[in-house]
């Protein structure tokens, strides 16, 4: 005679993980699109090897990832609930898209103005009073936009 499972799956308990694992996946191949697709904007392109011009794409991919999970992470923690995705989706989503736009703009200040890590081309259109170059500032409205579309649109097909 076989016994009962005694656990109990509850509907959606698990979405959670599902958006989660979509929202990272989404934002990690949409960031090695466009890390690749804006680099002819910065000076490494004229100045780079093509190994050097790879790994950069490669590196700043990896620290999208990165600062995706930990803005995502920290919505969540500030604005989730224990009923999230369901419940606060597009607050923990204007959170994280608001969070990773203020790390991107600070970062590119302090690399380009400050450390002087990397340069922008002539060809970066720059946005007046932050200076921050409108590619990586449009990278992290419009990818983390579709990445939860995405994510959510996924989920409601199970």
């Amino acid at each position: 005679m076989a016994v009962a499972s005694m656990s109990v799956v509850l509907p959606g308990r698990d979405a959670w993980l599902t958006v989660l694992r979509r929202y990272i996946a989404a934002m990690a191949f949409g960031n090695l699109v466009w890390e690749f697709a804006h680099l002819p904007l910065y000076t490494i392109w004229e100045t780079g090897t093509s190994r050097e011009i790879v790994f950069a794409a490669i590196h700043c991919t990896g620290g999208d990832v990165l600062i995706a999970l930990s803005t995502l992470l920290t919505a969540l923690l500030l604005f989730g609930t224990n009923r999230w995705p369901g419940f606060r989706y597009r607050r923990v989503a204007l959170a994280t898209m608001a969070l990773g736009l203020g790390y991107t703009v600070a970062s590119e200040w302090l690399n380009i103005e400050i450390r002087q890590t990397w340069g922008y081309r002539d060809w970066m259109p720059v946005i007046p009073v932050i200076n921050a170059g409108l590619s990586p500032v449009a990278q992290w409205i419009v990818l983390p936009a579709l990445a939860f579309w995405w994510a959510r649109r996924s989920k409601a097909r199970q």
